[in-house]
Formats: structure tokens, C-alpha cells, sequence
């Protein structure tokens, strides 16, 4: 029966979908919510980029992080909305101390706790009090938001009145400073700034009684307080005191004096360049106004842009809203047209009505700390005052409630699995528990209680979600993705990529230390998510961008074959299941990460025999099997599975078809069919046979391990031991690199190399000796070489392939006694010779290629020696074919002469090795020599705990040149 849904019940339910919490009703009231209103950014860049990922699909709870993970991925997503989150986080413990520094400084100075007449230690009394005020602030702006968010919304209807207040107050303030301006003096000695709040009169000396009396700004700067015998400070005596309109007013001409920059270093005197001034220095005082901090644009972007931080207020609540979609791009441009207006005409009118000295006052002392632009406002500075603290709460209220809602998401997204206790909430939606913690870090930020300190830090917690809402829609935007079709249409991928770029240079601009500790924060949760964090297939941008990139490199890789130097072996494991579809020798497995340690292509691949419409289950099933024994032995390759009527047609199936274009198989690892001789069914060792055979004819590489159940597991490793290789025929170097890939690995590290070649009697030994070692020196690899001498009777399976190779080995090593000019000569010569090396399998199918390729070999021979070659090849072939059709009249023991004499001297030698590599030879053409093929090997690893067959591809794998 089908069980899909009809169409019309499924687009019910997509147009009545909704983004809030179940139980929340009074989100229904949120509609009204202010969210972007007050803080605007400071280019529209990143607003363009979130209203493009905002309008691509319903945004639910989360906001900027579902935006970013969504098209990003997890790791990304939870890396930046984690930052974020922390930023906002901070942003409500700024906001809330800026509100206690108005409060205590300019509402009710009387209500400090902590007092002090050192004026050293007064700032340290101030933060103090900051901390205590701070937070009970918190702990009652954390009450409003658990009640719910109908409250908080409520409140901030009335915090944006008062803020409105206080903008039209300024605006008024400054057009009747055009006509009348304030009475606000500011008394300067020459041109430099005076604090007014030790001084009685802006003047040396004052009338009492008719009495001309030194002031007590004379006493600042004489010894004495008399005017006769007084020493006084040069530049003092040489300057008059003077008083100054410190808000001139609109009409004054001021903005001429403020229009450009001029940054001072800390304790620098502030002073008015205009005024007359004589050219003496005179000593440091302190009742001069200095500068508090050194200056520069890096720190004031810093410090000025936690006030353009909003853009996110609106998306943090998206699960609030009832149209995300609609509220987020038109709520926050809107906002930030109208902020934007706001700041930049209030920087304009402030240059145009205030003194510079007065600017540059931080805390008012020039002016008895009155606060200066409350003095401008009209008609009361109480005005900016009271909408300055309401501002500031509100905006901590607005992150109070932001913060938890984006903990909340991530949470839920189970990414994070130690956070997963923060996703729960109350019956009404409310994030119980991500309050508590939200409440818990703010309270360190107001712990710290400077606000220089904490603005810097949330400053780069914005700046790099609001780069990463850039990218995100850059990325998206050039992916093309199908699902990319935002409503919104005023986007382009260049203003995203500027954006970034923009975020980036601020982060680094604002301070350098600050923007590598988040990026270290960020990077570390980055590693959690990918490792211990739950896998999400969202479909996201960096998943495309990996398909593309894998499009492109797999069309390069189609380019042509890899070069020596970029060879590796890329493997196709084979693997046997049981009735149970468990893998027969998972020690294959683990020997396969051993020699890739985590490099190049690895399939695995398996065979279930059955028809695919019935199977198809047990497919699956299997696959999900091999996929988890993968991950237990830390492979890291693709799962392959066949479902074919015959094992031998699914195994031939899949080494002609696994891989990719250029990212194919090059070596098939197998098992060696252990038992064969005992099983009464022969499909298992003749499946073998087949398996080398397509193996050979694909001219891929093949490693046979028998005994793999010896072979080590991961967590084994050798404290010592050796790892013997016989090097009998050359191979293409395969049994020269599979050592030293293997040693990359912990469990074989501490082993050493030993490499055994056969000798003939006719060879000579010594140098036979000191050529291999020279080759070896050369391929930069670390081994013990030794020579064994064997009589040519004894290894007359070899002598086909022997002839075959053994002219090309002697050539390799007499290279490498060869001059340096002499070897470059030859070296295209070799390379030519080497590619058409093929290990062609005695009495196989390939004979005329063979023979086409052993006149190349024999080149440089003489005509004797080639013809006695010739013979012999003709000789040893007709030998071992005897041998391989097992000929009546031929006994047991000459049959396995060759195996019992090599393996004889093999297990002489490597009896205690931890691995004994071998060449492979190939089967015989004729099948009916098959069982003596495999009664070959088996005499000829008689005895050895753990042996790796190795058979090469014909294409040469090492190379001596860099």
C-alpha cells in the first residue's frame, strides 16, 4: 500500500508551517518586536548577504546560525554561532555596565558603595561599584526575560520612546546652538586644557575684598602662595589663562578644526592648535587634561563598534517571528538606513558645535565631568541622560534574550553533545537552562568591569559571524545550487566577497591578539564538532564545494598517469563475508591502514552471491557492516558492494569498475584461501586463481597475505624485528616500497629492512652486494642487503620471468656505478625500457607481447648472449610447463624441487621475521595446472608465520631522482 502523502495534505501543512516553539503562545505577540532598531552595522554588506540567506528557505529558532550551518555545515555553524553566542553573550555585560556607569556618574553619583579620596585609587573604587550594581542589574534583567519574552517586548516599546526622546533632543540642541549656544566654559593656560575640577576661577589670581589673592591654579604651578618670591613654571608664566566656549555652536566655523584627524599618544596634553600659545615647554602638571589612552583608528573601531552590532538582533529571535523570511531583510536594512543616518549626522553636528578639546575629554574633566552632549540636548540634559540608561537597558535586555534562544538551537542540533542539556525549555518555550548559563558568563564580563577590556573581545566574536554570513552566501551564490533561490534579489557574490574581506581587515585592525584568540576558540570548536560532534548531512555549501573540487581534480587526474614520484599503492581490498555477513578476516583490513596510514584510495570491496532485486537488503546491510569495522580499524576509503549470480563475476566486476576517473585502484589486496587443501569444494582456490589472473590482466599490482590472522592489530606494536623482503624478480620496485610505506605506521616503525636477492653461480656476489646497496642508498631507503647464491636448477620457476627481469635488475645496478653524466644519458633509455615491463605469467596468453619486449630488453646485449638467452628461455618454459601440468612421467619431487630449495633458504634465513615478502609468480596459462600453481605457493610459504605475495603491475613505482 502506499503510504505517501496525498498532495494536498502536504501542501496544507507547508503553508501552515510555522517556525514557533510548540506551547509558546505568546509568541503570537511578537510581531511588534524592535529588534533591529537601535544598532545599525557599519556597511550594509553583511545585511545584503544574511537577507539573501534569510529569504532562501524558512528560517526557524536560531538565526545567524542556522544561516551559517545551513550553508556552511555543522562544523562551521556551530564553530562561529558558538563565538557569536559568547559575543552577544559579553554585549549584554557591556550594555549593562554602561548603564550602571551613567547611573552611578550622572543619575545618582550618591549611591556609590565603594568611595575614595585617592585619586589613584578612585577608578578602582568606580569599578567596584560597577561590579556590585552590575550584578543586581543582571540578576533582575534575568528575571524580566525567564518570565517570557511578552515582557521584554513590552519594555522595549518603551526603551525606543525614550531613545527617540533623546535623538530629537539632540538634533534640536544643536540647531538652537546656531543662535544660542549653551553657556559651557572650558579654561585653557595658553593652549593647552586645564581640569576644572581642582580650580576655583579659570584664572592666576582672584579679588577678595579688593584684594588681589593668588588662585589656587596659581598654587598648581608656583612653589609659594605668594606672588613674591614664587618660582612658577615657565610655560605658566609665559601664557595667560584664558576661557573658551566649549560648544560654540553650529555657526561658529568649528567643524573646520575637527575635520581631520590628529591621534596622540598617552599622556599627551590636549590642546587647542589654534589658540596662542608661547614656544616654551615647561614641566608635566597634572592639572592639565591628558589623554588616557594612546590613540589610533585601529583602537577606536574597536571601541566604537560593539555600538553597531544590532544587525543579528532581529535573526537571533527568528524563531520569535512569524515571517522570518519577511521580517529579517526589511526590519534590519530599515534599521540600518535609519541608524546609519543617525550616527553619521551626530558625528557631523558634534564636529560642527564642539570644541576638539572637548571631544577629546573622555571623562569630562575640562568641563567639572558634566556630560557633554546632554549639555547640547535641548531642552534638558536629563533627556540624554535618562535615554542613554534606557537605551543601554534595553539593548542588554534584547542580548539577554538573543543569547540563550541561539544556545538553544545549537543545542537542539545535537552538534555539540556535552550542550545537549541546554536545548530543553519551558512549557511555553523559554530556554530555562541557556539562560542560566548565558546569565553566568555575562557576569564574568561584569566582573571585568572595564569596558575598554570587554569591547574588543565581543568585537571580534561579531566580526567573524558576520565574515562567515558573507562567505556563506558568496559561496552559495557561485556553487549555484539548485536550492539557492532566494526571494531576496539584491545580492551578488562580489559585495558578499567584499564584505568578508572587509570583517577580516577589522578583526586585525581592531587588535591582532584579540583576532588570533578567537580564531583559536573558533578552530578548537571547529576540531570538537568534526571528531566528537554528531555527522549532519544538511546539504551544505562546503559539501558542494568538495563535489566541485572533486569534479575538477578527477578531470585533471584524467589527464594522463601519474609520474614515479606520485605513485602509490591505491587499494582495492577484498573481502569475504560469513552467512552473517561478517567479514571472514578483519585483519585485512587492518593490515590495509597500516600501509596506507591514512593516504591515498582505499575500496573496500565485497561480494554477496544472489540476484539484486532479493538481496538488495542484505546489500545494505553488509555495507553498513564493512562501514562500521572501517571505522573501527580507522580506514578511511569508500565501501564497495556487488551483488552477482558467481563470486568470480562480481570480484571481476569490481576491479574493472571501482574508482572514478583518474582516482581508480592501482593494487588488489586479497587473502590467501587458507583450507584449500582440505575443502572438497575447488570454487574457492579456482576463484583465487581467476582473481590473479583479472588481476594480471589489468596489469594492476596484487599483495596476497596468508596467515593474515597473524598479521599485527593496530594497538600491537613491535618493539623490534625485521621485515624481510626476497627480492628474486624485479617488480617495478613494489617490494622496495611496501617496506618503508609499511615502517610509516606505529606498529612496524621499530622494525628493520633486510633485503635478500638471489645470486647465480656465474654472478658475482660481492658486487652484486655493493650494487644493491648503492640502489638503495639512492631510493633513500634504510636496509641490510644480502646476497644468497642458489644453483639455477633451484629456482627454475623463476628462470622464465628471471630471463625476463634479470637483464633489467643488472642493468638497474650497474647504473648506478655509472658517472653522473653517463647516468643522465641513459636515464630516458631505462625509464623507456622500464615502461614496458610487463610480469607475464609462465606459459600465459601474453606470449607475443613478451616476446616483443625481451628483444627491447636485450638491446644492448651481444648476438651470442642473445641467442643463448632465446634458448634458454625456450628450455626453462617447457620445464616448468612440465612442471605446472604435473606430466605423468614427472615425480613429486621434481615438481616442487624449486619450492622446497627457495623455501628452504627463505625460512634459513627469515624463519623469525615479522613479515616475509615475495614475489608472486603468475599462474599457467593451461587451468589444469592450477592445483600445482597453488601446491607451489603453498610449498613455498611452508613455514613462515606471515607472508605477503607481492606481484607488480608492470608499471615501475620508485624512483632514484628527487
Amino acid at each position: 500500500m502506499d503510504t505517501r502523502p496525498k498532495v494536498s495534505s502536504l501542501l496544507n501543512r507547508m503553508a501552515n508551517y510555522t517556525n514557533l516553539t510548540q506551547g509558546a503562545k505568546e509568541h503570537e505577540e511578537a510581531e511588534n518586536i524592535t529588534e533591529g532598531k537601535k544598532k545599525p552595522t557599519k556597511t550594509m554588506l553583511t545585511a545584503i548577504s544574511m537577507s539573501a540567506i534569510a529569504t532562501n528557505g524558512v528560517v526557524p529558532a536560531g538565526g545567524s546560525y542556522f544561516m551559517i550551518s545551513r550553508a556552511l555545515g555543522p562544523e562551521f555553524g556551530g564553530a562561529v554561532g558558538l563565538c557569536f553566542y559568547l559575543g552577544t553573550t559579553f554585549a549584554a555585560a557591556m550594555y549593562i555596565l554602561g548603564a550602571i556607569e551613567i547611573f552611578l556618574v550622572y543619575i545618582v553619583p550618591r549611591a556609590a558603595i565603594f568611595r575614595s579620596d585617592d585619586a589613584l585609587k578612585e577608578a578602582a573604587a568606580m569599578l567596584n561599584n560597577m561590579r556590585v550594581y552590575g550584578t543586581a542589574f543582571l540578576v533582575l534583567m534575568v528575571l524580566v526575560v525567564f518570565i517570557g519574552v511578552r515582557y521584554v517586548n513590552k519594555f522595549a516599546s518603551l526603551f525606543l520612546a525614550c531613545v527617540i526622546v533623546s535623538i530629537l533632543a539632540i538634533y534640536a540642541g544643536a540647531i538652537k546652538s546656531s543662535f544660542a549656544p549653551p553657556h559651557f566654559p572650558v579654561c585653557m593656560l595658553g593652549n593647552r586644557t586645564l581640569s576644572s575640577r581642582h580650580i576655583d576661577v579659570c584664572s592666576k589670581t582672584k579679588e577678595i575684598n579688593n584684594v588681589t589673592v593668588p588662585s589656587k591654579l596659581w598654587r598648581f604651578f608656583c612653589n609659594s602662595s605668594q606672588f613674591f618670591n614664587a618660582t612658577c613654571d615657565e610655560y605658566f608664566v609665559h601664557n595667560n589663562v584664558t576661557s573658551i566656549q566649549g560648544i560654540p555652536g553650529l555657526a561658529s566655523g568649528i567643524i573646520t578644526e575637527n575635520l581631520w584627524s590628529n591621534y596622540l599618544p598617552k599622556g599627551e596634553i590636549i590642546e587647542k592648535p589654534s589658540a596662542k600659545s608661547s614656544d616654551v615647554l615647561g614641566s608635566l602638571n597634572h592639572e592639565y587634561v591628558l589623554v588616557d589612552i594612546t590613540t589610533s583608528f585601529t583602537l577606536l573601531v574597536g571601541i566604537f563598534f560593539p555600538s553597531v552590532t544590532g544587525i543579528m538582533a532581529g535573526s537571533n529571535r527568528s524563531g520569535d517571528l512569524k515571517d522570518a523570511q519577511k521580517s529579517i531583510p526589511i526590519g534590519t536594512i530599515l534599521a540600518i538606513l535609519t541608524t546609519s543616518f543617525v550616527y553619521l549626522s551626530n558625528v557631523v553636528l558634534f564636529g560642527a558645535c564642539i570644541e576638539g578639546v572637548v571631544l577629546r575629554d573622555k571623562f569630562g574633566d575640562a568641563v567639572k565631568g558634566n556630560l557633554v552632549v546632554g549639555t547640547l540636548s535641548w531642552p534638558s540634559p536629563w533627556v540624554i541622560v535618562i535615554g542613554s540608561f534606557f537605551s543601554t537597558c534595553g539593548a542588554g535586555l534584547q542580548s539577554l534574550t538573543g543569547a540563550p534562544r541561539l544556545l538553544q538551537a545549537i543545542a537542539k542540533d545535537n552538534i555539540i553533545p556535552f550542550l545537549r542539556v541546554f536545548g530543553h525549555s519551558k512549557a511555553n518555550g523559554e530556554p530555562t537552562w541557556a539562560l542560566l548559563l548565558t546569565a553566568a558568563i555575562a557576569e564574568l564580563g561584569i566582573l571585568i568591569a572595564s569596558l575598554d577590556l570587554v569591547a574588543p573581545i565581543l568585537s571580534m566574536f561579531f566580526l567573524m559571524c558576520y565574515l562567515f554570513v558573507n562567505l556563506a552566501c558568496a559561496l552559495q551564490t557561485l556553487l549555484r545550487t539548485p536550492n539557492w533561490r532566494p526571494r531576496f534579489r539584491y545580492y551578488h557574490w562580489a559585495l558578499s566577497f567584499m564584505g568578508m574581506s572587509i570583517c577580516l581587515a577589522l578583526m586585525f585592525i581592531s587588535s591582532w591578539y584579540y583576532a588570533i584568540v578567537a580564531m583559536v576558540i573558533a578552530g578548537m570548536i571547529y576540531k570538537y564538532i568534526e571528531y566528537q560532534g554528531a555527522e549532519k548531512e544538511w546539504g551544505d555549501g562546503i559539501r558542494g564545494l568538495s563535489l566541485s573540487a572533486a569534479r575538477f581534480a578527477l578531470l585533471r587526474l584524467e589527464e594522463g598517469p601519474p609520474h614515479t614520484k606520485n605513485w602509490r599503492p591505491q587499494l582495492l581490498v577484498l573481502l569475504k563475508l560469513d552467512e552473517d555477513l561478517h567479514v571472514k578476516h578483519p585483519r585485512l583490513l587492518t593490515f590495509a591502514s597500516q600501509l596506507k596510514a591514512g593516504k591515498g584510495l582505499t575500496i573496500v570491496g565485497s561480494v554477496i552471491v544472489g540476484n539484486f532485486l532479493e538481496n538488495y537488503g542484505e546489500a545494505l546491510a553488509a555495507e553498513q557492516t564493512i562501514k562500521h569495522l572501517m571505522e573501527a580499524e580507522k580506514v578511511k576509503g569508500f565501501c564497495q558492494l556487488v551483488v552477482a549470480a558467481k563470486l568470480r563475476e562480481g570480484i571481476s566486476h569490481l576491479i574493472q569498475s571501482c574508482g572514478l576517473g583518474g582516482m581508480k585502484h592501482n593494487t588488489v589486496v586479497m587473502g590467501w584461501p587458507n583450507g584449500w587443501r582440505q575443502s572438497e569444494d575447488a570454487r574457492a582456490w579456482k576463484t583465487f586463481i581467476g582473481t590473479v589472473r583479472v588481476t594480471t590482466a589489468a596489469h594492476l599490482a596484487l599483495l596476497v597475505a596468508k596467515n593474515i590472522s597473524f598479521f599485527p592489530s593496530n594497538v600491537e606494536q613491535f618493539s623490534e624485528g625485521n621485515i624481510d623482503v626476497w627480492w628474486i624478480v624485479h617488480d617495478g620496485g613494489m617490494l622496495m616500497l611496501l617496506p618503508f610505506l609499511l615502517k610509516q605506521h606505529k606498529v612496524w616503525r621499530k622494525c628493520s629492512i633486510r633485503i635478500f636477492t638471489v645470486a647465480q653461480l656465474e654472478d658475482n656476489s660481492i658486487q652484486m652486494k655493493k650494487d644493491l646497496a648503492t640502489f638503495l642508498y639512492h631510493l633513500r631507503i634504510e636496509a641490510e642487503v644480502e646476497v644468497v647464491e642458489m644453483h639455477d636448477s633451484d629456482i627454475s620457476a623463476y628462470t622464465y620471468e628471471r630471463t625476463l627481469m634479470m637483464e633489467q635488475r643488472s642493468q638497474m645496478l650497474r647504473h648506478m656505478r655509472l658517472s653522473k653524466t653517463e647516468r643522465d644519458r641513459e636515464a630516458q633509455l631505462v625509464k623507456d625500457r622500464n615502461s614496458m615491463l610487463r610480469l607475464t605469467s609462465i606459459g600465459s596468453d601474453e606470449d607475443e607481447e613478451t616476446e616483443t619486449y625481451q628483444e627491447k630488453v636485450h638491446m644492448t646485449w651481444t648476438k651470442d648472449k642473445y641467442m643463448a638467452s632465446r634458448g634458454q628461455k625456450a628450455k626453462s618454459m617447457e620445464g616448468f610447463q612440465d612442471l605446472l601440468n604435473m606430466r605423468p612421467d614427472q615425480s613429486n619431487v621434481r615438481r616442487m624441487h624449486t619450492a622446497v630449495k627457495l623455501n628452504e633458504v627463505i625460512v634459513n634465513k627469515s624463519h623469525e621475521a615479522k613479515l616475509v615478502l615475495l614475489n608472486m609468480p603468475g599462474p599457467p596459462r593451461n587451468p589444469e595446472g592450477d592445483e600445482n600453481y597453488m601446491e607451489f605457493l603453498e610449498v613455498l610459504t611452508e613455514g613462515l608465520e606471515r607472508v605477503l605475495l607481492v606481484r607488480g603491475g608492470g608499471s615501475e613505482v620508485i624512483t632514484i631522482y628527487s
